[in-house]
């Protein structure tokens, strides 16, 4: 039920107006009276009606000034000018404001009643519009999240001037102007599941870390398939390490409700430059390195000093050099991204001790063993014959086991090698999960409830995982490719059928006329009706 508020300063009329109309029986709840502007405008601001109703001529605030304030806080409202004066200047000033309607003294209540129900269908069609508006804004936080990756990248990779930087977090509506900055990297997973596949207390957790981050001003950022980047932002080093401090403590309780989640976090050195952010997180970078060496939750901060764990409490443990442990090497193996191989080799090499790779018998030895993990992985995990393993992998020769700079290439190289054989594996296998989510997709398009969410839950994958995988097998968004694909289905039934807009809107998995056209004409540039009347086939039952 809309909402009618009256602002009058003689009481008779006022009385009149209020009671001689039957509001209700109108489908109309009147709200509030005042004396004049001043009196109003609080009320106003605490009933926010739909319709305000006022005279132009008060003591105190006048109803073109009252009409100018409400407009500036509440554009929303519509505003019917009543005055006893026909002055061109105040219709014209009114107009200027936005004034829906202007009506002269005396207005009796039938064709006051017959302006407030024309104004009460445009706002039931701009209060669908604004709701169709936010629908299709949720809906495409999708796509946000790539733009906001693929920024986040670009803060971290370098090489931008500062005003490239905060160019393009204009694009994306994010703030980045701070005195210090410092980064956060954090993976999250199940212990009941693989990295990347579907747990709901995962998906219950990333809020809660968004949430977190928001109350300690820091940016959220997908990083990496299931990795999360928070960068903090603040005065000084003090704010910045107290910000951290507070949301790492109430990250740690977050996880401490969940018994079976994993995690590992990553903290990097503050920098006084947006240009230097890329610094911050490169140290942020060699500590989640660690995540590989370790099988225990934690924090580890990355410093100049060298690493050591947050709150001065030891997360890792110490391998003996006469004992490299291959399953450290195979945790990476498994899940390791490209873009860590070099923090982790360097970190996996300190572990062992920081003058390994100098001694000619040590080198030999991580060498031969990093080959023989490879090797092993390749062969048992990936499935490769054990004569392709040999055609693909080098054995380290002795030019390369001469020098530790040759050494530490070829281990680079050798992990490099082993994660782009995984990678095309890993692709086999996203093509049965892609193939499987493009025909759940095309069984259940109708249905208005489908989303990433159940998608990824039908396929046993996280949300975030199924929606990177997605944008890189068909190279648009979920939603993106959801929303093409009902629209199709859309414009096949215009074209073949008589069906009515709203039927159609139902056939494709919108139960909401307003939004299914709002979408419609935001995707194809023109309405329903409007693509059927261009002519595209008959229009046959």
């Amino acid at each position: 039920m809309l909402k009618v508020f009256l602002v009058e300063d003689e009481f008779v009329v006022r009385e009149g107006i209020k009671n001689n109309v039957d509001w209700q029986s109108h489908g109309y709840e009147f709200c509030g009276e005042a004396g004049d502007g001043e009196l109003a405008l609080p009320i106003i601001q605490k009933e926010q009606p739909d319709i305000v109703i006022t005279d132009i001529k008060m003591p105190f605030m006048d109803g073109l000034t009252l009409s100018r304030m409400i407009k500036e806080k509440f554009p929303w409202i519509e505003i019917i000018i009543l005055t006893g004066y026909e002055d061109f200047q105040f219709a014209k000033e009114a107009i200027k404001i936005g004034v829906s309607c202007y009506l002269l003294k005396p207005v009796s209540g039938e064709s006051l009643i017959r302006e407030v129900d024309q104004l009460a269908e445009k706002i039931q069609e701009k209060k669908a519009e604004r709701e169709a508006a936010k629908r299709y804004e949720d809906e495409m936080q999708e796509r946000t999240q790539y733009d906001k990756r693929d920024f986040f990248n670009k803060l971290v990779k370098g090489g931008l001037h500062a005003s490239e930087l905060i160019e393009e977090s204009k694009k994306i509506d994010i703030d980045i102007t701070a005195l210090r900055y410092n980064v956060v990297l954090l993976r999250v997973w199940s212990s009941k599941h693989d990295i990347g596949e579907f747990s709901n207390s995962v998906v219950k957790i990333e809020d809660g870390i968004k949430k977190i981050a928001e109350e300690n001003g820091a940016l959220f950022f997908d990083f990496i398939v299931e990795g999360i980047a928070l960068l903090f932002r603040g005065d000084d080093d003090n704010d910045i390490k107290k910000k951290i401090d507070k949301a790492v403590a109430q990250m740690q309780a977050l996880f401490g409700e969940y018994k079976h989640i994993r995690y590992f976090g990553a903290i990097g050195q503050p920098v006084g430059r947006v240009t230097e952010i890329h610094t911050s997180f490169d140290w942020a970078s060699r500590a989640f390195a660690h995540m590989y060496l370790t099988s225990e939750n934690g924090f580890l901060v990355g410093s100049e000093e060298g690493l050591r764990p947050e709150n001065e409490t030891d997360i890792l443990s110490e391998v003996d050099p006469q004992h490299i442990d291959r399953r450290l090497v195979k945790r990476f193996l498994r899940g390791g991204e490209p873009a860590e191989i070099t923090f982790f080799l360097e970190e996996y090499l300190n572990n062992i001790g920081n003058n390994a790779i100098r001694s000619a018998m040590l080198r030999q030895y991580i060498a031969m063993d990093m080959y023989f993990c490879v090797a092993d992985f390749l062969e048992n995990e990936l499935g490769l014959s054990r004569k392709e393993v040999d055609e693909k992998v080098d054995l380290p020769n002795s030019e390369v086991l001469a020098d530790e700079n040759k050494t530490s290439d070829y281990l680079l190289e050798l992990l490099e090698l082993a994660l782009s054989f995984r990678q095309n594996h890993t692709l086999g296998r996203y093509h049965d999960v892609m193939k499987e989510a493009m025909t759940y997709i095309a069984e259940h398009y109708a249905e208005e409830e489908l989303s990433l969410n159940t998608l990824a839950a039908q396929v046993n994958f996280s949300p975030n995982h199924l929606s990177a995988i997605f944008k890189q097998e068909t190279g648009q968004p979920f939603i993106k490719y959801l929303t093409d694909y009902r629209m199709d289905a859309a414009k096949e039934l215009l074209r073949r059928t008589s069906k009515k807009s709203n039927e159609i809107g139902i056939l494709v998995g919108y139960k909401d006329p307003h939004y299914f056209s709002y979408l419609f004409k935001k995707t194809q540039g023109i309405t329903p009706t409007q693509y059927r009347n261009k002519g595209y086939g008959d229009t046959e039952e």
